[in-house]
């Protein structure tokens, strides 16, 4: 289990550096857009305050000083595929987002979608030596989890603590300093395509940035667009991204599931573009302009001006009614959602005692969407916006920021390092320990 937190633990050192600085930079590393928002922390100490369990949004924190998109380059499925491309589209970012906050920036804290995820649930279990629960209990208890063999070309994103039970009573958010036999716990581990992790590691190296964190999208898009009772009774959520769907559930304000979904508004754009022959850029404006999945009587009389600069008059000038575009619209927007009720339904979703389904990203705006998904989903479906924090762009408040923006609030209060207590030595299990001290290495 020592090993899950070895990378985190050089992430976190970054981290602090940049906390004592005082300025950190956000990056949405999205299909079709790269976000970055710069943070400004005010003088209170933020680490001190991840000793208990913090508030979940850490907003009285920061405050966003300065925020740039640009179209992404280089990204398919939420995976970098041209280094170069996608290293010019962070810069350009970047240096928008830092001419605005006018100030330099070291270090980001990155996100990403795609690369496969893959949950698993973990149990540990410790007979207490003494009577009263101390840190070092809790540590020895996390690395007490039996890890499962979760194959080569893998590396572990998150892992997070997401219940403790004391002898007979389970349900305990922090058991430090309670008295009893037996201490148990469970543990919700991520684990990603290494591949996509080391390349934008690579990535965010040669556009001269230091990481100081990563997360997925799926996970920080539900701390933004859940509201906090959602989050305690249990809720999903989908971002509707534009090259995946990232899929995350929620219970006792932590995360216990994470999917993808490798189809988003991309392919919507592509199959307009194909079933209209007219190029993506025109498919796309055409779709975010009259776009669609539920038609009425109105949309065969709504006719849409196609144009075009092929020197074909007739190629050029023609249009079609709206009922079309929505008939090549939906049937991929159907198969999205038909896609994460299937991912759904293995996560035993429906046993859950809440059953709200809240979806955004930029993908779900197409009007209609939350229509279509609560009757393919069957089940009380919301659209969501990020929450607000300080100083945040009104440009910035859409759906589509919903992951950028709770990437700030990871950044202020990572639930990763609420639990990151040294091992005295003596208890490191030599040969995880070396294992960590390779994999350290390879890695960082």
């Amino acid at each position: 289990m020592i090993e899950l937190y070895e990378s985190q633990r050089a992430m976190r050192k970054m981290r602090e550096a940049a906390m004592q600085r005082g300025v950190i930079a956000v990056l949405d590393v999205g299909t079709s857009k790269i976000a970055c928002l710069v943070l400004r922390f005010d003088g209170t100490d933020r680490l001190a305050e991840t000793d208990g369990i913090g508030a979940m949004a850490g907003q009285a924190g920061f405050r966003v000083i300065g925020a740039a998109t640009t179209r992404s380059r280089g990204v398919r499925g939420g995976e970098i595929e041209a280094m170069q491309e996608t290293e010019r589209a962070i810069r350009t970012a970047i240096q928008a987002a830092q001419k605005m906050a006018g100030i330099r920036v070291d270090h980001v804290i990155a996100c990403f979608a795609g690369a496969e995820p893959r949950s698993y649930g973990l149990a540990g279990a410790l007979e207490l030596e003494g009577q009263v629960v101390t840190e070092q209990d809790v540590s020895r208890v996390l690395s007490a989890c039996d890890v499962p063999d979760y194959g080569t070309g893998r590396e572990v994103l998150h892992a997070q603590p997401v219940n403790f039970a004391l002898d007979y009573r389970s349900g305990l958010i922090d058991p430090r300093g309670q008295i009893g036999q037996t201490l148990s716990t469970d543990l919700h581990m991520l684990t990603v395509d290494a591949t996509a992790i080391q390349n934008l590691v690579h990535c965010i190296k040669r556009c001269d940035l230091e990481l100081a964190g990563m997360a997925s999208s799926a996970y920080v898009s539900g701390i933004s667009a859940l509201v906090e009772d959602e989050q305690e009774l249990g809720a999903a959520c989908i971002d509707m991204g534009g090259g995946c769907a990232g899929i995350s559930i929620f219970m006792k304000k932590h995360m216990i599931y994470a999917d993808s979904v490798r189809i988003g508004g991309d392919h919507v754009t592509s199959d307009i573009s194909m079933g209209l022959q007219i190029p993506t850029a025109t498919a796309e404006r055409i779709k975010t302009f009259y776009g669609g999945v539920v038609a009425t009587g109105m949309d065969d009389r709504e006719m849409i001006e196609i144009g075009g600069d092929t020197g074909d008059w007739h190629h050029d000038r023609r249009s079609v009614s709206r009922a079309e575009l929505i008939g090549i619209m939906r049937p991929r927007v159907e198969e999205i959602l038909e896609e994460v009720r299937a991912r759904l339904d293995a996560a035993g979703f429906d046993h859950l005692p809440s059953q709200q389904i809240v979806i955004t990203g930029g993908g779900s705006q197409i009007p209609g969407f939350d229509g279509l998904a609560s009757r393919i989903l069957g089940q009380q479906v919301r659209l969501g916006r990020p929450l607000r924090v300080h100083g945040l762009p009104q440009a910035a408040t859409g759906a589509g920021f919903a992951s950028a923006v709770g990437l700030c609030c990871f950044a202020a209060n990572p639930q990763d390092e609420w639990w990151d207590f040294e091992l005295p030595v003596d208890r490191y299990p030599a040969r995880s320990l070396r294992r960590a001290v390779k994999w350290f290495k390879d890695n960082w």
